[in-house]
């Protein structure tokens, strides 16, 4: 039995600016969740990276704690892939500029195209099962997204209890879509040398799948876990001991798996020729233009607000000078600290782009911030550090910089700090209280998921109508005092997904948005230039009084 080749995108025309991407690269999968993915990534990229390549991760759908683990194991920023969020044209492009591959002339390539230096390895972790997605066609499904990018896929399998139907689930597995190539299964959880050997001969005997690597059963889970997947044992820092068990990882993998025969499958990918969209030079270009306008996001007439932020903002969406007050660029802060890390560097280069200068501030320490244009509050476990947060200086400053005009955008944990508290296990915390809501904390998720949701009222930072995807992962519930009172106070309306509840999220109080709601920044490209454009709004203003 033969496998069918790869698809690969179409090439580029003469006429049309052509990336050519020949970096290798591999696609880790499995049968269901719970497969042994995370363990079998962090290794190989482990391995690879101690023997001197640079190993360039990418986390396939959501995902903030395991790109976190794949960035520390490779040393280098993990890259979230989702075709929820980005067509295929657009997930090639950001392949592209993260393998180093952004610009058809590397050599003379503008410094934002060459942020990311070439990669020597691809290391793609995909997430559920293989060709689990979103609906009976398997739309947006890690085997889709390894078609997009003609990725070869490595199986990890999952042997409990298991023997000649291994070879059943891999054949299944192999030909159940075309255009896929399994190039290799890791056996996992094997219990002696015995099913070990009868596993490798009866997938041998069936298919022509080969296998490259058992990895025997483990007394102890050696992966750290918590409520939202790997612990991240001490918030955004990495322990020494971190360090340690990716180093035991690696070694586990190298002494069961050919690390060599499955970088040579990797290096058999074809080169991916990826044409630029007209008038765009680089592949950052492509991905973070804002449309020329509102009505071409939306595909329709639309009763706008804002249109000269729009239109200031748009200006800086390519990498031109930010808006100017006094020849600097508009300052924003983005809390990142233990309990707020929750960004995709995508977010954060959105807003480069868009002409902010970005800075770090911390919620959970006592040194003053510099004086900021505008306030990005990520996600995170803000519940784990509540007691902190509720006498925190920086805390009981937000309502005064609110009523200045401060533009805050915030998400899910961000939100959850503008509440009035947070209550935890019936302790309630004092927040800074902007919006009349309680974050409670509750033993199970309350929101998980992908979001599709339409913008219902006026605010900064979205045109009114327009539709967003996004996703949410919260245990906190927005409890407010008046529960009839809160659909009509929110900003959107969910048509997939939690949120705040009765079908609502996004609170909006001036210049300030919270939500459960996360967004990845290049599936929504007005976001960027108009916090940005308010920022140096709010600088003009402040430097006037």
């Amino acid at each position: 039995m033969k496998q069918p080749s790869p698809s690969l995108p179409p090439s580029g025309t003469p006429d049309v600016a052509t990336l050519s991407v020949p970096t290798p690269r591999l696609c880790i999968s499995a049968v269901s969740g719970g497969g042994g993915k995370t363990l079998l990534s962090l290794g190989l990229g482990r391995c690879w990276h101690k023997a001197g390549l640079r190993v360039q991760p990418f986390k396939k759908g959501p995902d903030y704690i395991d790109a976190a683990w794949l960035t520390q194991a490779t040393s280098r920023p993990a890259c979230n892939l989702d075709p929820f969020f980005l067509s295929a044209e657009k997930l090639r492009l950001l392949f592209a500029e993260r393998t180093g591959n952004g610009s058809p002339d590397r050599e003379n390539a503008p410094a934002a195209s060459a942020a990311h230096p070439p990669a020597d390895m691809a290391l793609l972790e995909g997430n559920r099962g293989l060709f689990d997605g979103m609906d009976v066609q398997g739309s947006c499904s890690t085997a889709e997204l390894a078609r997009t990018l003609a990725c070869p896929v490595l199986l990890s399998l999952n042997c409990t209890k298991m023997t000649r139907t291994a070879a059943a689930v891999v054949a299944g597995l192999a030909y159940f879509e075309p255009g896929l190539q399994l190039a290799g299964v890791i056996l996992g959880q094997t219990a002696s040398s015995r099913h070990e050997d009868i596993l490798r001969r009866t997938i041998e005997t069936y298919t022509d799948i080969p296998v490259l690597g058992c990895l025997p059963r483990q007394r102890r889970n050696p992966l750290p876990e918590r409520h939202m997947g790997l612990a991240t044992l001490s918030g955004d820092a990495f322990s020494p001991e971190t360090e340690a068990l990716l180093d035991q990882l690696a070694e586990l993998v190298r002494a069961h798996v050919d690390v060599d025969a499955v970088l040579a499958a990797a290096r058999r990918a074809p080169a991916l020729e990826i044409p630029l969209p007209p008038g765009r030079a680089d592949a950052g270009e492509a991905l973070y233009a804002a449309p020329e306008t509102e009505e071409a996001l939306l595909g329709k007439e639309c009763d706008f607000a804002s249109r000269e932020t729009f239109s200031a903002g748009r200006a800086t969406a390519t990498g031109a000078p930010a808006p100017r007050a006094d020849s600097s660029h508009p300052r924003i802060g983005y809390v990142h600290d233990a309990a707020f890390w929750f960004y995709y560097p995508e977010n954060l280069e959105a807003l480069r782009r868009a002409g902010a200068e970005l800075l770090p501030v911390s919620l959970l320490t006592s040194v003053d911030w510099p004086e900021l244009d505008g306030l990005y509050l990520g996600g995170g476990f803000p519940e784990d550090f509540a007691e902190q947060l509720t006498h925190s200086a920086a805390v009981r400053r937000l309502p005064d910089l609110v009523a200045q005009g401060l533009p805050v955008y915030a998400e899910c944990g961000g939100f959850m700090v503008l509440a009035e508290a947070i209550e935890k296990e019936g302790i309630r915390y004092p927040m800074s209280g902007i919006f009349p809501v309680c974050a409670q904390f509750c033993p199970r998720p309350q929101g998980l998921g992908y979001v599709e949701a339409r913008v219902t009222a006026e605010n900064p930072y979205f045109p009114l109508g327009s539709h967003l995807r996004g996703h949410e992962f919260h245990y906190s519930r927005c409890v407010a005092g008046d529960a009839a009172a809160l659909p009509s106070a929110s900003a959107l309306t969910l048509e997939k997904g939690t949120g705040m509840g009765q079908g609502h999220d996004g609170l909006v109080h001036g210049r300030v948005w919270a939500s459960y709601l996360h967004i990845f920044a290049p599936a929504v490209p007005l976001w960027a230039p108009r916090f940005a454009a308010l920022a140096a709004t709010y600088r003009k203003e402040r430097k006037r009084a």
